[in-house]
């Protein structure tokens, strides 16, 4: 691990110039926007205060209509997100692998190369989440098993564009305990980050009420808060993006022969 780890910390010293700014533009703010039309068509519609008179263990008329509109978009949202966080684990990835093999990168050439790739990175990362979502269907440890086995796929990709399930379950079992180690440690990391900054943000949208979009002295205070507040998932970003490429690295040295300039050169 110790190895593992100091791989991880040069990556990030060397590339956090690039790195911080790409992640802000393709995950922090992407993720900015589906809080906002959280808060804006929020799970707090048609829950106002009811009438004295009326039957209080009868849902709001309009609530399921709104429980609809409000699942929906937020699905669709979230998965055309995945497009501009397409961009972002692309171009992360190329930062990551040139950097290592000492050639120079800008945050320019990142996102045009994330362009490039996004694509392929989206298609099959909804692929991916698809099969976990099926298998956590089946008593959740079939889902957790999946996300282990198929962590690899987006590094697969990018660097290999060929069989990235495929080959994500050989890596995952070939090295097994290897590659848990490794992804043990970058879920910690983004579980943490995640947990702090929901408290964090529940926290700050206390004051504002159930509707903080109600009136536009608690709407503006709300959106300010989560606005700031976005900032505090990017360590999370970055674990999971520096995790995985150095960890799909190492996977590559242990089938053979590699080193960072042919990684680089893989990349396209």
């Amino acid at each position: 691990m110790g190895a593992w780890w100091a791989r991880c910390l040069g990556a990030l010293r060397r590339g956090w110039q690039v790195l911080v700014p790409l992640m802000v533009l393709t995950q922090v703010l992407p993720a900015l926007l589906v809080t906002v039309l959280s808060l804006v068509l929020g799970p707090y519609f048609g829950l106002e205060e009811p009438p004295i008179d009326s039957d209080p263990t009868a849902f709001p008329e309009d609530f399921f209509a709104g429980l609809f509109l409000f699942v929906t978009t937020i699905f669709a949202v979230t998965v055309l997100v995945g497009l501009v966080q397409g961009v972002g684990w692309a171009g992360g990835s190329w930062v990551i692998a040139r950097q290592a093999a000492g050639e120079p990168v800008s945050l320019a050439e990142a996102m045009r190369y994330g362009l490039r790739r996004a694509l392929g990175v989206w298609g099959w990362s909804l692929l991916v989440g698809l099969l976990v979502m099926i298998g956590i269907c089946f008593c959740i440890l079939p889902g957790i098993y999946l996300a282990a086995a198929l962590s690899m796929a987006g590094p697969v990709y990018v660097f290999e564009r060929h069989n990235p399930i495929g080959r994500s379950f050989r890596m995952f079992h070939d090295r097994l305990g290897l590659l848990l180690s490794r992804l043990a440690l970058v879920v910690v990391i983004i579980i943490g980050v995640g947990l702090v900054a929901d408290v964090l943000e529940t926290v700050a949208l206390l004051p504002f009420g159930d509707a903080p979009l109600a009136a536009p002295g608690t709407a503006l205070g709300a959106l300010l808060a989560v606005t700031v507040l976005s900032v505090l998932s990017l360590p999370g970003y970055l674990a999971q993006l520096v995790g995985l490429v150095v960890t799909y690295a190492e996977q590559r040295i242990h089938e053979g022969p590699v080193d960072s300039a042919r990684l680089a050169a893989e990349l396209g």
